[in-house]
């Protein structure tokens, strides 16, 4: 039996960075030992009394889980003690985070991550992620980083990629040569490759929308949810709505199996409700790097100018054919 390890995996595509010097699979191993630490949190929380609230509130204005803040100091941890971070954000940090470790000032690489997206999931047992973005840092190495070096746009990703802590806890990522998904083998702690060369389906059957949100929506939306539910044998409709609540499971879904995930503008959300750094621009990259697409409704998200950490925007993504259709009824 072949099994290839991330570690191993990793390596051997390291020649496609000739720039990095190793330091960019350095990094990815650092994120892979984090996701590891996080799984095995994630799996005993009800054991240890690391549910519910941490009694404090975060910069969305959110309730913040206590695995929340394990999952955010166990990141921060292991990207300082790596060194090859400069200088990160995270969804749950009002601010850019300078990291202090012995070579993090040297670092040539900014990480953008959601430690724990979906977390309202964690006590009720349904899947929830983490998902994170690297890109290189602009300043000079040995100077000080800061908030330039993290907001820049999605087409200059490096690398980025999600891990879902579900029945199995799986990592999924792209350098920009497609994607590939590794899952956690616990009897040997090591993530190992099980679905490489993950193309998503141009076409499918599931739509992802909240849609306790209908009477909010933009009237493209709600025309496209009125096609999606009539009957046409030969565009197999009705859809069936698949919505967990969690996007790095709606997501995770769909790249495999097909579908698109929607988050329109709402009355309430002009602007949408997810956010450009954490979430839209990652998972985009994902999309786009499998064959699928991403849009705000009026531009491809991975040329959308950050100009500040916690922006938020609409985002339709998923299987090509699905997106397209979504973009017709939005213009």
């Amino acid at each position: 039996m072949s099994i290839t390890t991330l570690g191993q995996f990793i390596i051997e595509k390291q020649q496609d960075f000739p720039f990095a010097k190793g330091e960019l699979s350095r990094l990815l191993r650092d994120i892979g030992i984090a996701a590891k630490i996080i799984s095995r949190e994630v799996n005993k929380a009800g054991l240890t009394q690391i549910l519910g609230e941490y009694g404090s509130v975060n910069v969305q204005g959110e309730d913040v889980k206590k695995l929340d803040i394990i999952g955010n100091e166990t990141f921060i941890w292991a990207l300082e003690k790596g060194g090859e971070v400069c200088i990160m954000a995270s969804e749950e940090n009002d601010d850019v985070i300078h990291l202090n470790g012995e070579y993090s000032k040297k670092g040539k690489y900014v990480v953008c991550i959601d430690p724990l997206d979906g977390s309202s999931n964690i006590d009720v047992n349904v899947s929830i992620g983490t998902i994170f973005s690297v890109y290189r840092r602009i300043s000079e190495p040995g100077t000080d980083a800061d908030v330039n070096d993290v907001l820049q746009a999605g087409n200059k990703l490096v690398a980025a990629g999600y891990v879902v802590y579900g029945t199995s806890t799986m990592l999924v990522y792209s350098t920009g040569k497609g994607v590939n998904g590794f899952t956690l083998d616990p009897s040997i702690g090591e993530f190992c490759l099980s679905h490489p060369d993950i193309k998503t389906p141009e076409d499918g059957k599931v739509y992802s929308i909240n849609e306790g949100n209908a009477g909010e929506f933009p009237q493209g939306i709600t025309e496209y949810l009125k096609w999606v539910k009539e009957s046409d044998k030969a565009t197999s409709r009705p859809y069936s709505a698949r919505y967990i609540g969690s996007m790095v499971a709606d997501f995770h879904r769909n790249l495999l199996k097909g579908g698109v995930f929607i988050y329109p503008p709402t009355a309430k959300a002009p602007n949408g409700k997810l956010r450009l750094m954490f979430e839209c621009i990652p998972m985009s990259f994902l999309a786009e790097q499998a064959g699928g697409l991403s849009n705000t409704g009026s531009q491809r998200v991975l040329d959308v100018e950050p100009t500040e950490i916690h922006q938020r925007v609409p985002v339709v993504m998923g299987s090509k054919n699905m997106v397209e259709k979504v973009l017709e009824y939005m213009k």
